[in-house]
C-alpha cells in the first residue's frame, strides 16, 4: 500500500479508533447502571456505532474503494449514537457522545 494513501486516512483513523473505544466503555458503563432498560438504546447504538467504526478502519487501512461509501454510514451512525449518548447525563455517555462527533466530522471530511 502507497504510504501517500494511509496518510490521507490518518486522522481519520485516529477518531474511529477513539470512537470504539468510547462506544465499547459506554456500552459497559450503561450495563452497571441502576436502570439499564433505561439505557437499552444507549447501548445497542455503543455497539453498533463501535462496530462500524472498526470496520471504516479496516477498509482505510486496505484503502479500499467502499472508503467514502463507509464513511459516510460510519458519520450516520456516529451520528445517531451522539444524539442518544448526549441524552443521558453520566461522564460515560457525555464523553461517547463527544467522541462520536468527532468521528462523525473526520468520516464527513473523508467522505466529501
Amino acid at each position: 500500500m502507497a504510504r501517500d494513501s494511509l496518510t490521507r486516512y490518518l486522522d481519520c483513523i485516529a477518531a474511529c479508533n477513539a470512537c470504539v473505544v468510547a462506544c465499547q466503555h459506554c456500552a459497559a458503563s450503561c450495563l452497571q447502571e441502576p436502570d439499564v432498560k433505561a439505557m437499552a438504546r444507549c447501548i445497542a447504538l455503543d455497539m453498533d456505532c463501535a462496530q462500524v467504526c472498526a470496520t471504516a478502519v479496516a477498509l482505510m487501512a486496505g484503502s479500499s474503494e467502499l472508503v467514502g461509501e463507509m464513511c459516510k454510514f460510519c458519520a450516520l451512525a456516529c451520528n445517531a449514537c451522539a444524539s442518544e449518548c448526549g441524552r443521558h447525563p453520566m461522564d460515560h455517555c457525555q464523553q461517547c457522545a463527544e467522541a462520536c462527533r468527532r468521528c462523525a466530522q473526520a468520516c464527513d471530511r473523508l467522505a466529501a
